[in-house]
C-alpha cells in the first residue's frame, strides 16, 4: 500500500474533525498547518456551553444556520486563543470557505487554501483570495474515505440479503455474496 500524500492526509484529519460538527446542515472540518506540522484544527458547532443544532435543530436566517461558528474560524480561534501564528500557514478545508471564513483566512495570514468540496463558492470569495495572493486548490481522496453512514449501509446490505433468500436465486450466489457482505462489513 502507497503512503497517501501530504495533502490527502491533512484533508483526512479535515474530515476526521467535521465528524465532530454539531450543526445537521452540514458537517465540516478545518485543519490548519504551518511547516508541515498541525498547529490548530476546527469543526463547525455553537458556541461553547450554548446549545447545539443537534440539540435544538439549526437557526436558520437568510438561509444560513447562525447558531454555529464555522470550523476555519474555530481552527483560527484556537490558534488565537493560545497565541500560535499562522502567518504564512495553509489550511485544509472539508468544504470552500464562505465569504465570512474567507476574509478571515485571507486576514490571518494563510496563503494556501486546499478543500475537498466545492459549497456554494461565493464568486466574491474567489476574486478575494485572488487578489490577496491565497492559493486555492481542490484535493480529492478518491483513495480514502470516511464513511458516516457504514451503520445505514450494513444494516441494509443485511437487510437486501435477507430478502434475496426469499425468492428464486442460485442460493450457492447467494451464500456467497453473504459471506463477502458479511466480511466488507463485519455483520
Amino acid at each position: 500500500m502507497e503512503r497517501i500524500s501530504w495533502d490527502q492526509y491533512y484533508m483526512a484529519q479535515s474530515h476526521l474533525l467535521a465528524l465532530r460538527s454539531t450543526c445537521t446542515r452540514l458537517m465540516v472540518g478545518a485543519t490548519i498547518v504551518r511547516d508541515k506540522r498541525i498547529i490548530a484544527g476546527g469543526y463547525n458547532g455553537s458556541v461553547s456551553g450554548s446549545v447545539h443544532c443537534i440539540d435544538e435543530d439549526c437557526y436558520v436566517i437568510d438561509g444560513h444556520c447562525v447558531r454555529t461558528v464555522h470550523a476555519e474560524a474555530n481552527a483560527l480561534l484556537q490558534c488565537a486563543k493560545f497565541g500560535v501564528p499562522t502567518d504564512g500557514a495553509e489550511i485544509y478545508v472539508t468544504h470552500f470557505p464562505c465569504l465570512q471564513c474567507c476574509k478571515q483566512i485571507i486576514q490571518s495570514g494563510i496563503k494556501k487554501v486546499y478543500y475537498a468540496e466545492d459549497y456554494k463558492n461565493h464568486p466574491y470569495a474567489v476574486e478575494l483570495f485572488s487578489e490577496a495572493g491565497v492559493k486555492t486548490q481542490k484535493v480529492g481522496l478518491s483513495d480514502l474515505a470516511i464513511d458516516s453512514e457504514y451503520e445505514a449501509k450494513a444494516e441494509f446490505v443485511k437487510d437486501l440479503l435477507d430478502k434475496l433468500d426469499s425468492v428464486q436465486v442460485d442460493r450457492n450466489q447467494v451464500k456467497s455474496m453473504k459471506e463477502e457482505a458479511r466480511q466488507l462489513f463485519k455483520i
